[in-house]
């Protein structure tokens, strides 16, 4: 008699391709945390644009429409707000900000006004925006209000 031999077709098994799956989905979950528990230099660039247009843009406005123009940072909750604008802009949370300004321009500890006046000047100030080891400053000229940044590591930038 003959014996019926039965193959095996090639493949996997599902418990195989779960497992597989799994082990997928396990490392998609760790590694990010692992790897950048900071903020991009992307981002970190976007923020420090962002305040900076910001002020740039409140400079602007109070020359063109000859009224004072603030743009207010909240160490603390990370924002900062502007007077031509009704919204609140938030900052990343891992952002660590350091404002410079005159006493008479801080309203509380933790936040301090940049003013804009109708003639382009203003009452000066630096805001240091700082993630992990790198730093950006913007720098609010007193005389002529020019709003610039700097990157304290690259200063060629």
């Amino acid at each position: 008699m003959r014996k019926l031999q039965t193959k095996r077709a090639g493949g996997f098994t599902l418990l195989e391709l779960l497992l597989v799956v799994m082990l997928i989905a396990l490392m998609f979950a760790l590694v990010p945390r692992m790897m950048g528990s900071g903020v991009s230099g992307a981002e970190l660039k976007s923020n420090v644009r962002a305040i900076a247009g910001a002020m740039k843009l409140a400079r602007d406005s109070a020359i063109n429409t000859r009224r004072d123009a603030f743009v207010t940072v909240n160490v603390d909750s990370r924002e900062f707000t502007t007077t031509f604008e009704d919204k609140t802009h938030k900052l990343n949370d891992q952002l660590t900000l350091k404002l410079f300004t005159s006493q008479a321009d801080q309203i509380t500890e933790q936040t301090a006004s940049f003013r804009f006046y109708p003639d382009g000047s203003s009452n000066g100030g630096r805001v240091s925006v700082i993630a992990n080891e790198r730093e950006f400053t913007i720098d609010v000229d007193w005389l002529t209000g020019r709003v610039t940044v700097a990157d304290l590591q690259n200063p060629k930038l």
